[in-house]
């Protein structure tokens, strides 16, 4: 694995287990909080590494060992990691203009803003390789398996459907991908 996409899941599972010996005192301080309602800029990073379920964590550093380890292979140690704090971060900034649109309080955790932005790069890179499910045992091309899972994500961010979730924050961690790596291909010639 990976030196940069080792330590971010090493990091992810340490917080994880601090917030259960501390009885989730960390979510206080850096969990991202709405503007006005306990923001602090910090936040915009450190709520990728808090998660609020064990399945939680596990699925987003899966996809974090499936994915990173990938596009880190791709872009190198440095640009990866600028890349999924990048993504990150824009998640994070359309999770606080949701929150307020919608008058929302409560607080938002987890990495995947971050993976979010790493499916993309997989489907953008790697548009033909198959992706499975396990409750779907057909291969789909990643790039129909990650436009798919996008177009799910606003359908159930618009409806509100599965409340609790973070799904504008998932397509603001794509959104933040699309223009790095827009913004890499400009200065690399497409690559």
């Amino acid at each position: 694995m990976p030196q940069a996409t080792r330590t971010l899941i090493t990091a992810c599972v340490a917080v994880f287990v601090a917030q259960i010996f501390l009885r989730n005192v960390p979510l206080e301080a850096f969990a991202l909080w709405p503007l006005g309602n306990g923001f602090l800029p910090w936040q915009l990073v450190t709520y990728a590494f808090l998660h609020g379920s064990v399945a939680h964590i596990f699925f987003n550093m899966f996809a974090l060992f499936m994915f990173g380890s990938e596009i880190e292979r791709l872009f190198g140690t440095r640009w990866f990691t600028i890349y999924y704090f990048v993504c990150v971060i824009a998640a994070g900034i359309t999770q606080l203009v949701v929150n307020a649109m919608l008058g929302s309080g409560a607080p938002t955790v987890g990495a995947s803003g971050g993976v979010f932005g790493l499916l993309l790069a997989f489907a953008m890179y790697f548009p033909q390789r198959k992706l499975y499910l396990i409750f779907f045992p057909i291969g789909l091309p990643a790039w129909l398996f990650v436009t798919l899972y996008g177009a799910l994500e606003l359908y159930l961010g618009v409806t509100q459907t599965a409340s609790g979730i973070a799904h504008f924050a998932h397509l603001g961690g794509m959104i933040g991908g699309y223009l790095m790596i827009q913004q890499r291909r400009g200065r690399r010639g497409r690559r």
